[in-house]
């Protein structure tokens, strides 16, 4: 099997490999899955090498922000999926579900202790990025991190890239160079013979379990698993092979159209690391019989064209791969990326100028949450996203408006809509959804005339262009009969 791109590895601490350890110890945490995944291809190359056993080790924390039913229920399906997978490979799979916070002490530091080599994941979003430097510095063995984020290496651009345009221009520049590069469908074969078991005081301290009551767990009940909608890679792959074949036809035009529905439905998975933008462009290569020599010369920067694909396939690669890895982009180079003051120059000035103008309506927190605002749009936007776990791609957009627009402050609007989404949507806490929250306030965007109250040069958007420009009946007869008011329990 080929090896990882150098690119995408890095070092976490100075410490040697022991050839001698009992197993290689891949540490699961952004990228959930058993394929298409450089850093489990990694790490099942470490234990061929060095002809030791694979353990792989899947914690679900307890106490990480924002943790609730909805979001464990998600992983816990893609947890079981695995224990079944791996019940008969040669990896020992070892499914950790924290009890409570901080019971998971100390277990990584135990396995990595009779470890060879440790190999994690490199995300750059949410906690992930401090959890796996702390735990590098720590150890007492070699801890590697390993890139599977997108089509894209982090380590490929040097800067951060202030406009969708500026990326999309880089990649069509240098993404050639690492189509070829792609990670196993089945990294798992041909591994050494599998580990008997872990030691009985590991196992006593941090039972291992992927099929986990969440109503014994302490995190917010509150908010519920969204019906319908299971985790893990089988339901990633099937997602994939739904909209592949009952969507993409319709995708570039039907997807601002919340009446419609032609969105992929992927952007969960992704997230949690069910499916990786690798698979998904390899299962629409193989759709649409694509081979790397369509691929158009030059950088212009256009948005369709380059992939040498049709005009859906082309659209919906744009918003996969430039407007995903644009916020995984500004994520890596800027850690501060979720914080208010890393909006633009232009915007924070601007904003600011605005910031004592009168609004048209002012809500408390509750009251969006609970979709009590006289704009029934995003009423039915807000309630298909405690209901749901998603909004529709163009109401999403104008719900973030809509907030900044009724909030005392840019700086409590961002607030708002932090906890709203990160709350209640399935792909929420990540690099591309904080992506479309800053957009609302300017982030990859330009100064928009005329200057208006509370927006200044920040674009505006309103309901009643969208009720224009939109088809919403069915949207909001499924969202808002009536004007009924939104039970949150």
């Amino acid at each position: 099997m080929t090896s990882v791109p150098e690119i995408r590895i890095q070092l976490c601490n100075e410490a040697p490999i022991r050839p001698d350890g009992e197993f290689v110890l891949y540490w699961m945490t952004a990228f959930r899955r058993l394929g298409w995944n450089f850093a489990l291809q990694h790490a099942a190359g470490r234990a061929r090498r060095l002809g030791r056993p694979l353990v792989i080790l899947e914690p679900l924390r307890a106490g990480y922000p924002w943790a609730c039913d909805r979001f464990h229920r998600f992983v816990l399906d893609g947890m079981a999926v695995h224990a079944r997978r791996l019940a008969r490979s040669n990896a020992l799979y070892y499914p950790y579900v924290e009890p409570r916070p901080g019971a998971g002490k100390g277990l990584l530091e135990a396995l990595a202790a009779r470890a060879c080599v440790v190999v994690a994941d490199d995300s750059p979003g949410f906690f992930l990025p401090r959890m796996v430097d702390a735990a590098g510095r720590r150890l007492k063995v070699r801890m590697e991190k390993v890139d599977a984020n997108g089509l894209l290496p982090l380590r490929a651009a040097d800067h951060a890239f202030t406009a969708a345009f500026h990326l999309r221009r880089f990649l069509q520049k240098t993404l050639p160079g690492h189509l070829g590069d792609f990670p196993h469908a089945d990294p798992l074969r041909k591994l050494p013979p599998r580990l008997e078991s872990l030691p009985a005081e590991i196992l006593k301290r941090w039972p291992p379990g992927a099929e986990t009551s969440l109503s014994g767990l302490p995190i917010d009940h509150d908010v519920p698993p969204v019906p319908g909608i299971q985790g893990g890679g089988e339901a990633a792959a099937a997602t994939l092979e739904r909209f592949l074949d009952e969507r993409l036809e319709t995708y570039g035009e039907g997807r601002n159209q919340p009446d419609e529905e032609t969105t992929s439905g992927l952007s969960p998975y992704l997230h949690f690391g069910h499916v990786s933008s690798h698979q998904i462009f390899a299962a629409l290569a193989g759709r649409e019989e694509w081979t790397p020599e369509r691929l158009g010369q030059g950088s212009r920067g256009a948005v369709e064209g380059w992939w040498g694909m049709s005009p859906a396939a082309e659209k919906f690669l744009d918003e996969a791969v430039t407007w995903r890895e644009v916020g995984y982009n500004m994520a890596f180079h800027h850690p501060d990326s979720d914080r208010y003051e890393s909006l633009p120059d232009w915007a924070l000035r601007t904003l600011g100028k605005h910031e004592a103008d009168p609004r048209p309506n002012l809500y408390p927190l509750e009251d969006f949450e609970a979709a009590r605002t006289q704009d029934e749009i995003w009423n039915a936007a807000q309630t298909q996203l405690v209901r749901e776990g998603r909004i529709h791609n163009y109401l999403r957009m104008l719900w973030g408006k809509k907030v900044l627009h009724w909030s005392k402050t840019p700086r409590e609007a961002l607030a708002v809509l932090i906890q709203l989404n990160n709350r209640y949507a399935l792909d929420g806490r990540d690099p591309n959804s904080y992506t479309g929250i800053f957009w609302c306030l300017g982030r990859y965007d330009r100064p928009w005339a005329p200057e208006r109250p509370v927006f200044g040069t920040v674009r505006y958007m309103s309901s009643e262009s969208a009720r224009r420009k939109l088809r919403l009946d069915r949207y909001l007869s499924r969202y808002a009969p009536g004007g009924q008011q939104l039970s949150l329990v």
